[in-house]
Formats: C-alpha cells, structure tokens, sequence
C-alpha cells in the first residue's frame, strides 16, 4: 500500500502552549513587580514614621543592610520580570535612592584618616553587658587597663543597690586607675586622665505611675566637662533604653510597653540634644544608643555632630554581637567638629559582652 506523504511546502502543525504554565508565568511576575511596589511604599513609611509613631518601634529594627540587599535582589529579579522589567527596576532604583543611606554603609571607608599627633586622646567607650557579674574580674579589669586610654566611658555598672558592692567597685577602679578620676552616676562610669572641671547628669525620669527603677533610669547621659591640653571639653558618656521588650504581642503589656519605651526614648534623646544645643565647648557623644543606622532617632545626632566611625575604615562597621555574629552597629562615637579622629576600631571583647569595644584616637584642633 503507498503511503500517503504530506504536500511539499505545508508547514507542521504548531504544538499548543499550555494555557496554565503562561498563566503561571505572568503570575510570578506580576508577584515581583507587587514585591517591588511594596518594598518602595514600606521605604516611605519608614522615612515617615520611624522616630514618630510608636507603633513602628518594631518594623524600625530591619537589618539596616535590607535597605540595599532588598533592591538589589529586585533588580536581579527585574531581568526575569519579562513586561514587567522596567517597572520593577524603576520601583527599585527608587527604594534604593530613597532608603539606601540608611543601610549603615560607611561612606568614608576609601578615606586614609591623617596621622595622630603626639597629643592624641585615646578614647575607649563600652557596654560592659553588666559589669563583671559573670566575668572573672581580673581578666575584666585587666581587659581595660591594656588598653591604656585617657579617657574610658563605660556602662551598664548594675551594683544592684548593694552600697558595699559599689564602695567595693570605687576601691577596685581607684586601684586599677591610679592617678584617673573616677566619675559615676547612676549605671554610667567615666574614668579620665584629665582633670575634671564639671558633671551634669542628663536625666530622664519615667512617666507617671510607672514601675520602672529610678535608681538605674534617672540617669542615661553623663556630660563630664575636662581641662584638656588647655581647653575645657565636654564629654558624654551615654547609655539609650532599648527600643522595646520581648513580651508577647498578644499580651497588652506589650503594647503598654512599646508606648512607654518609645515615650522614655524620646524623653532621652530630647535631654541630650537640648543640653548638646546650649553647650559652647567641644563635645564629644559616646557609648551604646541602642540604635541602627536605619532608625531615625540617630538625627538627632548626625544632624549635630560628625560620625567618628568613618574613620574606621571599615565599609559596614558592626558593635552588637548574638552567638558570635556581628549583626549592626548600636554603639557610636560623634564629636563636634573641633575634633579631628585619627583612629577609629571596634575590637572584641573577649566573651565580656554582646557589644564591642569602640577604641578612638582624636585630637582638638578640627578636621585637617
């Protein structure tokens, strides 16, 4: 039998797309550009309501680097985002211009800081995490006495109102620090090579009809006014409440709590900048603020000071550590622009503490 053959010139028959899997397709692009869109709009909310609502203490502590990683992946994604392509990237570029200088990145990094002079001030500023509690108390003290520094602002002293304890403490630092001062309020200790000319203690009393210990919380900034090389300098060594607890969101405590942490925040924040605006000497803001780059609480300082950390020639400085990680960065240094910071390093504390150790060297006299 002759096999029948198809005419010469008639094209085979087209398989059919499947329905279903463009469908799919369009679907999961359609998802990107939602993605994007969302992204942009929680950037904008973020510059709007971070430092104003206290409803937005909890989205406020996004890892600052989300605030590059996150448009970056989208502009990845954009090139998959088929007709959808230059919408996503639009709304990404968008979110990255908008947010990106929030991610905690150091401008300065390329920057060659110039050479200290022999006068330099060696400054050292750390979260103790409760003093040597659960430390061997000669290796703590050892820790901060090798460091050989004219000035140490130190926090999180917890003498849990024990006066023994803390005539005890005094003894101990008067002993490890021959020849410093030693100056302590509340949980806060300065100990400085200089001569001291002035205290004030920033206070921040807690709302009424709160629980809150005042012994510990009237206190959160320690300005010590010293005569160095001549001039008389300000010195602030501070400790900021943390943004909120870890109760349960289902509880209404939690939400009591956020209002209230958020309210002694401010209370803080607000008694620092107004005595920073009426003092007339060089200053100088250390210890931990319990704030990332990405929290807008920080302007009240950069919109005054300059960030000592840029000289750290590191590209994304970190101080909080959990499980041996470096996370971001919650403990700063800023100085008014009398100064000129030479040296600017985080070093570990050896176990001691979820926070690292800000090391600084400046010197009066100015950017150079």
């Amino acid at each position: 039998m002759t096999a029948v053959q198809a005419p010469v010139g008639v094209a085979p028959v087209a398989r059919r797309q499947d329905p279903a899997g463009r469908r799919d397709g369009v679907g999961a692009r359609r998802t990107v550009a939602g993605l994007a869109g969302a992204w942009l709009a929680f950037v904008v909310a973020h510059r709007l309501l971070s430092g104003r609502w206290w409803l937005w203490l909890a989205p406020e502590l996004i890892p600052p680097l989300a605030f590059v990683a996150v448009p970056g992946l989208l502009l990845v994604l954009a090139v998959v985002a088929g007709r959808f392509r230059a919408r996503v990237a639009l709304l990404a570029v968008a979110g990255l211009l908008l947010g990106g200088d929030l991610a905690g990145l150091n401008p300065a990094v390329l920057r060659t800081a110039p050479p200290a002079p022999p006068d330099a001030l060696h400054l050292v500023s750390w979260n103790t995490t409760v003093w040597n509690a659960t430390d061997d108390a000669d290796v703590f003290y050892g820790s901060l006495t090798a460091r050989h520094a004219d000035i140490y602002l130190l926090q999180e002293y917890k003498p849990d109102d024990d006066p023994a304890r803390r005539d005890a403490d005094l003894a101990r630092l008067g002993r490890e620090f021959s020849g410093y001062q030693v100056v302590l309020r509340g949980e806060l200790v300065t100990v400085t090579r200089f001569p001291v000319v002035a205290v004030v203690a920033l206070p921040a009393d807690p709302p009424a009809g709160s629980d809150w210990r005042t012994d510990y919380w009237e206190v959160k900034s320690l300005r010590t006014d010293l005569l160095v090389r001549g001039r008389i300098v300000s010195v602030y060594n501070t400790h900021l409440l943390v943004p909120l607890d870890l109760s349960s969101p289902l509880r209404e405590l939690f939400y009591q709590r956020r209002h209230e942490f958020f309210q002694r925040r401010e209370a803080q924040y607000r008694a620092l900048a107004a005595d920073l605006d009426r003092n007339p000497n060089p200053v100088l803001v250390a210890g931990d603020l319990n704030t990332s780059p990405a929290m807008a609480d920080l302007r009240r300082l950069t919109d005054r000071l300059n960030d000592a950390g840029r000289a750290s020639g590191s590209a994304y400085p970190t101080s909080w550590m959990i499980g041996g990680r470096r996370w971001w960065r919650l403990d700063w240094t800023f100085v008014s622009a009398d100064w000129t910071v030479h040296r600017y390093r985080l070093r570990d504390a050896r176990g001691m503490s979820d926070h690292r150790v800000q090391d600084v060297v400046l010197s009066l006299g100015g950017a150079r």
